[in-house]
């Protein structure tokens, strides 16, 4: 069957048969998409992890719709109505709504009117009425009087329920109501009865008479919509815009002449239309469209947080961790280089206690005795104020200062993860940790909280939360082996995100770690508990080993390849470790020299760059940003003002931008750029420095209109 799934995918993404067919063989091996992307250019034709993405998820869709096929022949056979000619139409259907269709009148129901006139003996008059030859339906009616039908208008109901649910069964029935909602279907909401004064509606207000054509609805409105009639604030539907067109098309279909047989059977088709056909195609539409919008908002949460995972590191460097708060004071963490917790306790620069000049002192004095090199401010509650008091100090040394987004901080504090690593320490502590933590490494620090706690998504609890955990691990997972892992500092969370390891090798690492001192060369990763060959393969190149005796293990080189540096070393006359060191010898290499059956041009070519920058970190530089110190909450706002501010979020219809309070504000996607915008990530990043102008101020609901229109960037 992966032949024809590989001709099948190949088809629908519009690529080699022969690259998906590798692809897929590397899959089921168990090869990891980044893995695969990185390391086998030559077997796939260097398709890159989004590509190999899509082969792997309609790979999994076309097995599932092979379970279903299997389950719907079961369930026909069982019945004794599978003829060959249906098998071969059920085994040849690779469409998941046709398949359904198919299955539809051999499904077993509940106890339905039809289901109950059938056991009623009325099976025949519906066939009967439906041939539309009988003048006098009534006539034949009376024959089937008997048991608990007591009249002829109660046969003839009953056929009409047969004949309507046979209506709503009909393939090309619904294929035609599906054409006409396609073509024509409105969403409409409306506020529900009774919840007109409610204060929780108001965020709604949009939405309480709304009507906009399905095709039309943007994901964000659709899924705000949905959210609103989860609360019960909403009443929403889908209907096509004109029932009697639909109404008519169907009668079209299945009404011929024009005696009393066709009225029963136009009286059956308009029930089947307003009581099943028409709520079950609203139904499949209104998955549709709410699969499509989950899709989107996905993609869009995915994006967003592949931007924060790669935001620029510190680096190792010493820092203090700042959680900024007013009446509990400001939590204070000092770190070492590699984030471990040195000294914590609380100063209270601000009121009620304004106790300014003693925890300025006890600030320097931190900064003096643990050689601070920077200061990362949490940057919420009071978090302008604390800068402006940590900038006013004077230290013996250069301090850099940064505001940090503390988004799941708290979650982090409060969850296991944290507890197993600080068990003698409160919340408050655990959280000035991680804003310490994400400023030498967001990376790090940002994979061991769920990434929906992160901020940076767009309606991320009504989305479908299995998909949106598989996109976002399958990030998290990218981002990680983008970046690499050094072996012998990496949390257990972190290893457990790089290929091929999982949470158990993650854990036997650390603990052989823990037992045996630093790892000295990637080959020891084999001592490692449950390390088999597959495991070693998939995860060696992605792990790197400082000061290790082979060069070549602090870099993305895989030791597979490592021969082939070797025998480079060789015809050079030199050694690996000066091969890398020395560009001129390297520009002598001519690597066509050294291809073979299994290492072919484009890893040669990663090699020669990993050999030019071994282990270079992807992510960009950090830089220090300041607020504008006039700015401090939305009374100091005006129309007009030019602010500088950072991308906090982006979603499709615009970003949020944080410009020093409280509250951030929307540069709508018509507001990013003097030119039309359709996907706002091609202008705009996570935590990009922007420069924006107010719009406009609405102090009421708290929102902050900005624009990016005719305000220089630079």
């Amino acid at each position: 069957m992966t032949n024809e799934f590989s001709r099948m995918i190949a088809s629908a993404l519009k690529l080699p048969e022969h690259r998906v067919n590798n692809t897929l063989k590397l899959l089921t091996e168990g090869a990891t998409i980044p893995f695969i992307s990185r390391y086998r250019k030559e077997v796939t034709g260097g398709l890159d992890e989004v590509q190999i993405g899509d082969i792997h998820a309609r790979y999994e869709k076309l097995c599932e719709t092979e379970k279903r096929k299997a389950t719907i022949l079961s369930t026909i056979e069982e019945q004794g109505k599978l003829t060959e000619e249906l098998r071969r139409r059920i085994d040849d259907c690779w469409d998941n709504t046709e398949l359904e269709d198919i299955y539809l009148p051999y499904k077993p129901k509940r106890k339905t009117r039809a289901e109950v006139a059938r056991q009623r003996g009325l099976e025949p008059l519906a066939a009967l009425l439906l041939l539309q030859r009988e003048n006098n339906p009534a006539l034949q009616a009376r024959k089937f009087i008997k048991g608990e039908v007591k009249d002829e208008e109660e046969t003839l109901k009953g056929a009409r329920d047969i004949i309507a649910e046979r209506v709503s069964e009909d393939e090309r029935a619904r294929n035609l109501m599906r054409s006409q909602f396609r073509r024509q279907a409105v969403i409409t909401s409306k506020i529900a009865k009774g919840k007109e004064s409610d204060e929780a509606s108001a965020k709604y207000r949009d939405y309480f008479d709304f009507s906009e054509p399905l095709k039309k609805c943007s994901s964000h409105r659709l899924l705000a919509i949905r959210r609103g009639e989860s609360e019960g604030i909403l009443k929403a539907s889908i209907s096509p815009a004109d029932d009697e067109e639909c109404l008519n098309l169907l009668k079209r279909q299945f009404v011929r002449g024009n005696n009393e047989c066709s009225r029963q059977i136009s009286e059956a088709v308009s029930d089947a239309y307003k009581r099943l056909l028409k709520p079950s195609i609203e139904t499949e539409f209104a998955a549709a469209s709410k699969a499509k919008a989950d899709e989107e908002a996905i993609r869009v949460f995915a994006g967003n947080l592949r931007q924060l995972l790669l935001a620029p590191p510190l680096g190792q460097k010493r820092v203090i961790g700042i959680d900024p708060g007013y009446r509990t004071g400001c939590k204070v963490v000092c770190l070492d280089a590699q984030g471990a917790l040195l000294h914590n306790e609380a100063i209270y620069p601000h009121p009620p206690k304004s106790e300014y000049q003693q925890a300025g002192r006890k600030l320097v004095k931190l900064v003096e005795q643990y050689k601070i090199e920077a200061i990362a401010i949490g940057n919420g509650t009071a978090s302008r104020e604390t800068e402006q008091f940590v900038t006013s100090q004077r230290y013996d040394r250069k301090i850099q200062v940064f505001v940090v987004s503390e988004d799941g901080a708290s979650v982090y504090s409060a969850s296991k993860t944290a507890r197993d690593e600080f068990p003698d320490y409160d919340v408050t502590v655990r959280g000035a940790v991680s804003i310490g933590r994400r400023l030498i490494d967001p990376l790090a620090e940002l994979v061991k909280i769920d990434p929906k706690s992160i901020g940076v998504g767009q309606y991320q609890h009504d989305v479908d939360q299995t998909k949106l955990k598989e996109s976002l691990d399958r990030t998290v997972e990218s981002c990680v082996n983008l970046v690499g892992v050094n072996v012998n500092t990496a949390s257990k969370h972190l290893l457990t995100y790089v290929s091929g390891l999982g949470a158990t090798l993650a854990q036997n690492i650390v603990d052989y770690r823990t037992a045996n001192g630093p790892f000295r060369s990637r080959r020891e990763l084999l001592k490692v508990p449950r390390m088999g060959a597959k495991a070693f393969e998939q995860s060696a190149g992605f792990l790197r080993i400082p000061h290790a005796e082979n060069p070549l293990d602090n870099s993305a080189v895989h030791p597979e390849s490592y021969p082939v540096v070797e025998q480079m070393a060789k015809d050079m006359g030199c050694s690996v470790a000066e091969l890398m060191e020395d560009k001129e010898l390297r520009s002598r290499i001519r690597t066509e020299r050294y291809v073979t059956d299994t290492v072919g041009l484009p890893t040669l070519s990663d090699i020669m760059q990993e050999l030019d920058k071994p282990g270079r970190d992807p992510r960009k530089q950090i830089q220090v940003f300041e607020f504008d110190k006039g700015v401090r909450s939305m009374d100091d706002l005006k129309e007009g003002m030019e602010l500088p501010g950072i991308v906090t979020n982006i979603t499709n219809f615009g970003c949020f931008v944080d410009i020093g309070i409280k509250e951030n504000g929307l540069v709508h996607i018509s507001q990013i750029a003097d030119r039309f915008v359709s996907d706002p990530t091609a202008i705009v990043s996570i935590h990009q420095h922007v420069r924006v102008k107010v719009l406009s101020i609405d102090r009421e609901r708290k929102r902050i209109q900005l624009t990016m229109k005719g305000v220089n960037q630079q």
